[in-house]
C-alpha cells in the first residue's frame, strides 16, 4: 500500500511537469492617428487601459500607430479583445473595435503561416522528385546500345 501511494504521488508530480500550458497570445491593434485625434485620445492612453493587466508595447512613426498586447495563456480571440471598453478623456466609453483601424491575432496568423510554409515545402519536394525521376528516365533512354 505504501509503495502504491508513493507511485501515485510520483505520477501526479511528473504529470504536472509535462502538462501543456496554453501559450500566450499576441494581438496587434492598428490605429489611424487622424481618427484618434478626432476623438481626442492617444495610443498611450489606450495602452494604459491594458498595461496594468497585460504586457504591451506601442509603436508610433510615419505609418499607422501600432499597439502589441500579449495576453498569457488564454482563450481570447480578436473579437473578444475588440469588445474591451476604453474610457476617453471626455468620460465617454467606447469599445476598442470602434476606434481601432485593424485588430490581428498574431498567434493564429503564425499557425496559418506555418501551414502555408509546410504546403509549399511539400509541393517543392514533390517537384524535385518528379524532376529527378524524369532526368534519370531520360538518361536511361539515351544510353548507348538502345
Amino acid at each position: 500500500m505504501k509503495s502504491l501511494s508513493i507511485l501515485f504521488f510520483f505520477l501526479i508530480c511528473t504529470s504536472s511537469v509535462f502538462a501543456n500550458d496554453p501559450e500566450s497570445k499576441t494581438f496587434l491593434v492598428l490605429f489611424k492617428s487622424k481618427e484618434l485625434k478626432e476623438i481626442k485620445t492617444s495610443i498611450k492612453d489606450i495602452e494604459s487601459h491594458f498595461s496594468g493587466s497585460f504586457n504591451t508595447k506601442h509603436y508610433t512613426g510615419n505609418s499607422e500607430l501600432a499597439l502589441l498586447i500579449e495576453i498569457p495563456s488564454c482563450d481570447f480571440d480578436a473579437c473578444f479583445l475588440g469588445e474591451f471598453l476604453i474610457e476617453l478623456e471626455n468620460g465617454q466609453t467606447v469599445q476598442l473595435q470602434q476606434i481601432a483601424f485593424r485588430l490581428f491575432d498574431l498567434t493564429e496568423n503564425k499557425a496559418v503561416h506555418q501551414q502555408y510554409i509546410t504546403m509549399y515545402e511539400d509541393a517543392l519536394s514533390s517537384k524535385k522528385k518528379a524532376a529527378k525521376a524524369s532526368k534519370s528516365d531520360s538518361e536511361l533512354r539515351g544510353a548507348p546500345g538502345h
